[in-house]
């Protein structure tokens, strides 16, 4: 059966998807990449890094097609997909960008270089915010993890923690960070 694609709404799209039809899937993806772009481009510098948010995110939401409830608005699953993507990608290139500065000047490890930041003063102003609105018990893990940029289970010895609730709550903080991100409930 033909369709013309660009005329089919989203849910019928996300069943033509998941019928298997390829072409549902591209046109999802036309749809929506912009709006995922705009959604990310103000976490990272480069386009590079935008690109692979975006990227990873609808590979994200394909691979997890049958989880979503169709009676749902599209858009706003995606935009949670891809802020999650968006602070985990987040998460790696400052801890690749801490790894390659340690070993090029260890005795430098310490110092930052306002130019090299990846985070704006400004985007990092606005995840303070939004980390300063997470309920208590999740906002010092996330300030630990997301900002002193600590390990698991450095996080769960200095909190007196179990590892395991550690893990959960940083899995739960990063997804009340990404509905609240995705909602604008914080400046």
């Amino acid at each position: 059966m033909q369709y013309d694609y660009r005329k089919l709404s989203d849910r019928e799209l996300v069943e033509l998807a998941r019928q298997g039809d390829q072409l549902s899937y591209r046109a999802i993806y036309e749809k929506h990449e912009n709006a995922l772009r705009a959604k990310v481009s103000g976490f990272f510098k480069w386009k590079a890094d935008v690109d692979d948010v975006v990227s990873v995110s609808f590979q994200k939401f394909f691979s997890r097609l049958d989880s979503f409830d169709n009676s749902r608005e599209l858009l706003p699953w995606l935009y949670t997909i891809a802020t999650r993507t968006a602070l985990d990608h987040l998460g790696g290139i400052r801890r690749e960008d801490e790894k390659k500065n340690a070993e090029e000047s260890p005795e430098l490890l310490l110092e930052e270089n306002p130019e090299d930041e990846i985070i704006t003063r400004q985007e990092h102003e606005r995840l303070m915010g939004y980390i300063g609105e997470l309920p208590p018990k999740y906002r010092e893990i996330m300030q630990k993890y997301m900002l002193e940029e600590l390990e698991y289970e450095e996080i769960a010895r200095q909190v007196g923690l179990p590892l395991n609730t550690v893990r959960t709550r940083i899995h739960r903080g990063k997804s009340r960070l990404a509905e609240m991100m995705s909602r604008g409930e914080v400046v």
